[in-house]
C-alpha cells in the first residue's frame, strides 16, 4: 500500500513539474520577446507596413523599458518619409506619430522620455549632410532630427517639453543647426519645417549668429538680411549693418571683378560666345551693378548707422555711374538719421547741388521728403529759384504735403514771382491745398489767394484747387475770372517740357489752346474740367 501510494505520489510530482515548466515558458518567452524587440525588431518595425503602429505602442506602453520606449520615439524620428508624409513624426488619419503619441502620455512618462530624447537630438543635429556626387545633392541626415526637436517645441502649443532647461537646449541646437550650411539648408523642400520657419519661432535668438555669415561669397545674403532686420536684435542688426558694408565694398572693388572674369569667361565657353574685349568689359560690368543694386536692397533693409553713411558717400561720389548712385539712394529709404544733422545736410546737398543729375535729385528730394519739415524747409524753398522748374515743382510738392493749412501762406508767398513756371505747376499746387489737413478748407483757401492781392503764381496755383476738385455746382466762383488780364508766367528759354496749353473739347475736336492769361487758365482749364465732374454723394 505505501509502495503504491509513493508511486502514485511521484507520478503526480512529475506532472506538476511538467505543468510547471509548460507555464515557465511562455513567460520566458515574453521576457527574451522584449530584448528582441530592443535590439532587433525597432529598427526593422521602420521599414514594415505596420512599423508604425507597433513603435506607438512601444512608446506609449510602460511595459517596456525606459530605454526601449526612447529608442522606439528616435526610430519614429527616422523613419523614411511614405508617399511623401512625415507619418513617422506627425503620424496619419488612422495612426498616431511621434508627436500625437507623446501627448497621450502623462506628463510624468512624457518628461521622462522627451529627456532621454533631447541629448540624442542635439547629437544628430550635428550630422553634417554627404558631399554631393554626380552633382546631385545628396540628403542631409540631419533633417529628422531637426524636425522632430522643432515639433517638440511647438506641437501642442510648446506643452510636450515641460522642462524650461530642456526647451532651451532644443532651442540652441535648432539655432546652431540653421546657421550651418544655411544658404542649402534654406532651399531644401525636403524639410518638415522650413528654417525660415524654425528661425522665426526661436526669434532673436535664432538669428543672433546670422550676421556672421554676412561674406561676398555667401549664399542667400538677400534672406539673411531679411531675417535680421524682422527678427535681429539692436547688436544684430548692427552687426549685419557693417558686414553688408563690407561686402559692398569688396564687389564695388577691381579686386572683385578680376576674381569674377573667370566665372564670366567660362559662362561664355559653355554659351559658345565671343565676346570683344569691350563687350567683355560691358559683361563684367553689369555682373557687377546686378550684385551690388542686391546688397543695395538687402542694406535697406537692415539700415543701421553703417549702412547709411556708405550709402551717403557713394551717393554724393561723381565718380561712380549715375544708375548707381540713384541706387545709393533709393536704399537710403526709412535709413536717414533724423537725429543726425550732418546726415540731414549731405541729402539735402545731393539734391540742391547744380551739377546733380535730375535722375538721381529727384530720388535725394524723396529722402528730402521723408524727414521732419522744420529741418528741411528752408533748403526746399531755396530750390525754388532752380532754373529747371521740375525741380521746384518736386521740392514745391513736398513742402506742400508735409505740412498743413498753416503752411499755405508761407508757401505762397515763397511761390510768389518765381521765374519760369510751368501749367503743371499750379494744377499740382492747387490739387494739393484740397488734401491738407487744418483748420481752413480747400474752397476758402483757393478763395483767399485767387484774390488779385496776391501775385499770379499764387492765383493760378489757386484756381488749381478747382481744376482738381471743383464741381459743376461750383463754376460761379470761378466765372468772375475769366475775364482777368493777368499774364501767365513765361517758361525759359530751353527748358524741356515747359508749357503754357489746355486741352479743349473732346475726340477729334479736341484742341490745344494756349494759355496767355489768368482768364484763359480760367477758360481752357478750370472750367472743362469742373464741368465734367458731378458732385460727391453726401455721406451717410
Amino acid at each position: 500500500m505505501t509502495s503504491r501510494v509513493g508511486k502514485v505520489g511521484h507520478a503526480a510530482g512529475r506532472r506538476f513539474v511538467g505543468v510547471l515548466a509548460l507555464s515557465v515558458v511562455p513567460l520566458l518567452g515574453m521576457q527574451l520577446a522584449g530584448c528582441r524587440t530592443s535590439e532587433d525588431d525597432i529598427e526593422r518595425w521602420t521599414h514594415t507596413a505596420q512599423g508604425p503602429r507597433k513603435l506607438v505602442s512601444v512608446l506609449t506602453h510602460d511595459k517596456y523599458s525606459l530605454e526601449q520606449r526612447v529608442d522606439a520615439a528616435m526610430a519614429l524620428v527616422r523613419m523614411k518619409p511614405r508617399s511623401g508624409k512625415a507619418i513617422g513624426i506627425l503620424g496619419q488619419d488612422d495612426q498616431m506619430g511621434l508627436l500625437a503619441a507623446l501627448e497621450s502620455l502623462t506628463p510624468g512618462e512624457r518628461q521622462k522620455i522627451v529627456t532621454e530624447m533631447v541629448p540624442r537630438l542635439e547629437a544628430a543635429m550635428k550630422q553634417e549632410p554627404p558631399k554631393a556626387q554626380a552633382g546631385q545633392a545628396a540628403a542631409d541626415p540631419s533633417f529628422p532630427y531637426k524636425d522632430a526637436a522643432f515639433g517638440l517645441l511647438t506641437h501642442a502649443d510648446g506643452g510636450l517639453v515641460q522642462s524650461e532647461e530642456l526647451k532651451q537646449r532644443l532651442r540652441v541646437a535648432l539655432a546652431d543647426w540653421c546657421m550651418t550650411n544655411f544658404g542649402d539648408r534654406l532651399d531644401d523642400s525636403s524639410q518638415l519645417y522650413g528654417v525660415e520657419q524654425v528661425l522665426r519661432e526661436l526669434g532673436a535668438p535664432g538669428v543672433a549668429k546670422l550676421p556672421v555669415q554676412i561674406d561676398s561669397n555667401a549664399k542667400k545674403i538677400d534672406k539673411m538680411a531679411d531675417l535680421v532686420a524682422d527678427l535681429g536684435d539692436d547688436a544684430a542688426k548692427l552687426e549685419a549693418s557693417k558686414r553688408l558694408v563690407q561686402v559692398a565694398a569688396e564687389i564695388d572693388s577691381e579686386r572683385w571683378v578680376k576674381q569674377k572674369s573667370p566665372l564670366v569667361d567660362a559662362a561664355n565657353k559653355a554659351s559658345k560666345l565671343n565676346p570683344t574685349p569691350d563687350q567683355f568689359k560691358a559683361q563684367l560690368d553689369q555682373y557687377q551693378e546686378e550684385e551690388l543694386l542686391r546688397i543695395f536692397a538687402s542694406m535697406k533693409k537692415v539700415g543701421g548707422k553703417p549702412v547709411g553713411e556708405f550709402l551717403l558717400t557713394y551717393a554724393q561720389n561723381k565718380d561712380k555711374p549715375e544708375k548707381r548712385r540713384a541706387a545709393a539712394l533709393a536704399a537710403l529709404e526709412g535709413n536717414v538719421d533724423r537725429t543726425d544733422a550732418q546726415q540731414v545736410a549731405r541729402v539735402l546737398d545731393i539734391a540742391s547741388a547744380a551739377d546733380t543729375p535730375d535722375a538721381i535729385r529727384d530720388v535725394a528730394l524723396r529722402r528730402v521728403g521723408e524727414l521732419p519739415r522744420k529741418l528741411v524747409a528752408e533748403r526746399l524753398y531755396g530750390l525754388f529759384g532752380n532754373e529747371n522748374w521740375k525741380i521746384r515743382w518736386v521740392a514745391a510738392e513736398l513742402l506742400l504735403k508735409m505740412g498743413d493749412t498753416s503752411n499755405v501762406d508761407e508757401f505762397m508767398r515763397k511761390i510768389s514771382g518765381v521765374r519760369g513756371m510751368a501749367i503743371t505747376e499750379p494744377l499740382r499746387y492747387g490739387a494739393i491745398l484740397g488734401e491738407l489737413k487744418g483748420k481752413e478748407k480747400g474752397p476758402d483757401l483757393a478763395d483767399k489767394y485767387a484774390a488779385r492781392t496776391y501775385a499770379v503764381e499764387a492765383r493760378l496755383s489757386a484756381l488749381g484747387y478747382y481744376y482738381e476738385h471743383g464741381t459743376k455746382e461750383m463754376l460761379a466762383k470761378v466765372a468772375p475770372y475769366e475775364e482777368d488780364r493777368s499774364r501767365t508766367p513765361r517758361c525759359l528759354p530751353n527748358v524741356a517740357d515747359c508749357e503754357w496749353q489746355c486741352a479743349v473739347g473732346e475726340g477729334q475736336a479736341q484742341q490745344l489752346k494756349d494759355v496767355t492769361t489768368l482768364g484763359e487758365f480760367v477758360k481752357y482749364c478750370v472750367k472743362p474740367a469742373m464741368e465734367k465732374r458731378s458732385p460727391a454723394p453726401p455721406k451717410k
